[in-house]
């Protein structure tokens, strides 16, 4: 079970496997990947997706943009893992809604 504002995390690369992170944190991440990954396959590839999230990021959170790349990829994997966004089996790979 989580503790008060954290948050379980999954992994699709590692089934069954779980962290905790913090909340409020992993939610201002979510918002602003759902907000740039399309819904339309292709998608976007991972250098577009990072290239644009960052208006969609507070400094509050990620000052100066510490810890972007380390949250964007959790989220991502969480998010891939509950089956709300997938990728196209491309190179490089490729991120739409589901």
């Amino acid at each position: 079970m989580a503790k008060p504002n954290r948050i379980i995390v999954e992994n699709i690369i590692r089934p069954g496997k779980t962290n905790s992170v913090d909340a409020e944190r992993y939610a201002a991440m979510k918002a602003a990947l759902l907000t740039v990954i399309p819904a339309e396959v292709p998608g976007l590839t991972l250098a577009e997706i990072r290239e644009r999230i960052f208006a969609h990021l507070s400094d509050e959170k990620f000052p100066d943009g510490k810890g972007v790349s380390w949250w964007s990829k959790t989220v991502q994997l969480d998010l891939e893992a509950k089956g709300v966004i997938a990728r196209e089996k491309t190179s490089p790979i490729r991120l739409h809604k589901v």
